[in-house]
């Protein structure tokens, strides 16, 4: 069985004209996770490669649901709010905790959310039409405790599709993935085989640097200094300095204060407004925010914080349609 298969990725965009050769689904506000299934053995690991199966212990009930079963499966681990809707906020508390304690996993427990299959009894499933992979998904009848392989539309007129997008923004929901009934698993590619159809703007950021706080948040995190690559090139795109609990900004302090450098990590020069009593820090933090739009001058406008997002490598961050 392999051991290193990267995540296919979607590139954002819009809803296909032939939404009927397309599969729609929830998209998913979690984290991504490859897991591997073996001699009832779980294994489960994020999109940079690294070890995540103990962070989320509750993934070890694959081993229960596939005991005969040699198997990779796609998904993402997801928590949820007390409405039933995914909460990135919440999975935050678990994503930096490598070995949870009892009261933690009570108190924001996570689902695997399972929705391909590249590996399944000896033999890789790569070439197979997605359509074919997720009725094999959907024959492991994965449906227990904390895992689940939801259903998705497909061969749907526009209208329905309309209607699926209408009732995802009244829910809050981040939007829709549409991944093409015919389209093969390509690991570690993006792919305009599958969509992003985002509800609002977001936009992944690198830390660049941070500015000390006023007020109540004197002695800590004011603002973050954020970037986007453009090719080897870091861009500064602008500052973000709402949407954070106060949990973190304490985390961010703590990790900002090791990663300080006395240059700024930019190409080019950043805004004298937003230089001035910076600390500057190796851009080795991602994260994501919520925003408006796109200013002429390339810089993000009303950016609000949604948290950190360790899968993702800096240099993979670009800026999105």
């Amino acid at each position: 069985m392999p051991d290193n298969i990267q995540p296919m990725l979607a590139t954002t965009g819009e809803l296909p004209d032939d939404v009927a050769r397309w599969a729609l689904e929830l998209k998913w506000d979690g984290v991504r996770a490859i897991v591997y299934v073996a001699d009832g053995r779980v294994r489960a690991v994020g999109r940079r490669g690294i070890e995540a199966t103990g962070r989320y212990p509750e993934l070890q009930a694959l081993a229960d649901l596939l005991p005969d079963q040699t198997a990779v499966i796609d998904g993402e681990v997801v928590a949820f709010d007390s409405e039933g809707r995914p909460s990135f906020e919440r999975l935050q508390a678990r994503m930096h905790m490598d070995h949870p304690d009892a009261r933690l996993i009570r108190q924001v427990p996570v689902h695997f959310v399972a929705f391909d299959l590249p590996y399944l009894g000896g033999h890789a499933l790569y070439d197979l039409p997605y359509r074919e992979r997720r009725a094999l998904l959907d024959g492991l009848e994965l449906a227990a405790g904390p895992i689940e392989a939801p259903p998705y539309l497909d061969g749907a007129e526009i209208e329905q599709v309309r209607e699926l997008q209408d009732y995802t923004r009244e829910q809050g929901l981040e939007g829709l993935i549409a991944k093409r009934l015919d389209s093969p698993y390509r690991p570690g590619r993006r792919v305009d085989f599958w969509r992003k159809v985002k509800n609002f703007a977001a936009q992944d950021v690198v830390i660049g640097g941070w500015k000390a706080g006023r007020g109540r948040r004197e002695g800590g995190v004011g603002s973050l200094l954020l970037g986007v690559y453009d090719g080897p090139d870091l861009r500064f795109v602008g500052h973000v300095g709402t949407g954070f609990t106060d949990a973190d900004l304490d985390d961010l302090h703590k990790r900002l204060v090791s990663l300080e450098r006395p240059d700024s990590p930019y190409t080019g020069e950043v805004p004298r407004e937003h230089a001035r009593f910076a600390y500057w820090v190796e851009p080795s933090l991602t994260g994501e925010v919520e925003f408006s739009r796109w200013t002429r001058d390339g810089m993000l406008l009303h950016a609000s914080w949604r948290g950190l997002r360790p899968e993702i490598p800096p240099r993979e961050v670009h800026r999105e349609p």
